[in-house]
């Protein structure tokens, strides 16, 4: 049942569990301007206390209206009770990814609950729940404020940054810290994934310029690289391939030569030529790197 509830008295523990959009909030403000709030805010009623679960949005624009009634319906008496109704009836529309993922990982933390009674109790499969419970705990607590809070462009993260993790090892760390650099600057999607690529792919100088701000200066070096293809040749193409791969895979033998899993007598034998034949050209490998890159940097 919807009732009138006093905007004061709303509780908004949950607020940080919901994405700030701020294009879309703009729109539903100049809404709200013109025709009221029309959607009922829902939360649970616990202890006499309206805990806001859905209208964060519509909250925001309230008081900045200086609205003071609002529109309210009750999902229950029981914060288990509310997130459980509120992620049964979600959509794409209602609830991201991400915003399911956050409410899950409260019922696992908080409520005690385990995949298989969540799963159960929102009709879902297992793999669903643990596909969204991973992707909470693959970011840490900066980068999920970074992403709720609307300075870092979901897309970038869940399309781009995850790759990187998935595909190129890197460490959750280095993750972090590039979210912390670039957020907050109003970037596009293809900005993001220019400088990322930089980042996580580019010398250390590139990495450190970024690290320290310098994002303008980044994006522009990058946009003086030319995009047509045509601006090298076929050789030339076919080195900036092999440099590429030659990065990958340095990045993935250094990551990987330490595991604990690297112990039989045979692979050690066969490890122990190759690092030998390699070991003898890292000179020579290093000053052919060392002016190209002289070089290049002088073009």
């Amino acid at each position: 049942m919807i009732k009138e509830v006093e905007i004061g008295n709303i509780d908004l523990r949950y607020q940080g569990y919901r994405m700030k959009q701020a294009v879309v909030e703009a729109k539903l403000l100049d809404s709200i301007v013109q025709r009221g709030i029309e959607e009922p805010l829902e939360g649970v009623e616990v202890d006499d206390s309206l805990i806001l679960l859905n209208g964060f949005k519509r909250y925001r624009c309230a008081r900045k209206l200086h609205i003071e009634i609002a529109p309210f319906i009750s999902l229950g008496q029981d914060h288990l009770i509310g997130i459980m109704s509120l992620l049964r009836t979600s959509n794409n529309k209602t609830l991201s990814i991400l915003e399911q993922a956050g409410f899950i990982d409260e019922l696992k933390q908080t409520q005690q609950m385990c995949v298989a009674e969540i799963a159960t109790e929102l009709c879902r499969s297992k793999a669903w729940v643990s596909m969204r419970l991973g992707l909470i705990k693959e970011m840490s607590a900066k980068v999920r404020e970074k992403l709720f809070s609307g300075s870092f462009p979901v897309y970038s993260y869940m399309y781009l940054l995850r790759q990187f993790m998935r595909m190129n090892g890197i460490k959750k760390e280095q993750i972090e810290q590039f979210v912390i650099a670039v957020s907050g600057k109003k970037l596009s999607v293809r900005d993001v994934e220019q400088l990322a690529h930089g980042y996580f792919r580019g010398s250390d100088s590139f990495r450190q310029q970024i690290d320290a701000g310098n994002v303008s200066l980044s994006l522009e070096q990058i946009r003086q690289i030319p995009d047509d293809p045509e601006g090298c040749s076929e050789f030339e193409r076919i080195m900036l391939k092999d440099l590429e791969i030659t990065q990958k895979y340095m990045q993935r033998v250094m990551g990987k030569s330490h595991d604990r899993r690297l112990k039989s007598r045979t692979f050690h034998a066969q490890a122990n030529l190759l690092t030998a034949g390699i070991l003898s050209k890292t000179s020579a490998f290093k000053d052919t790197m060392n002016k190209l890159y002289d070089t290049s940097r002088q073009a």
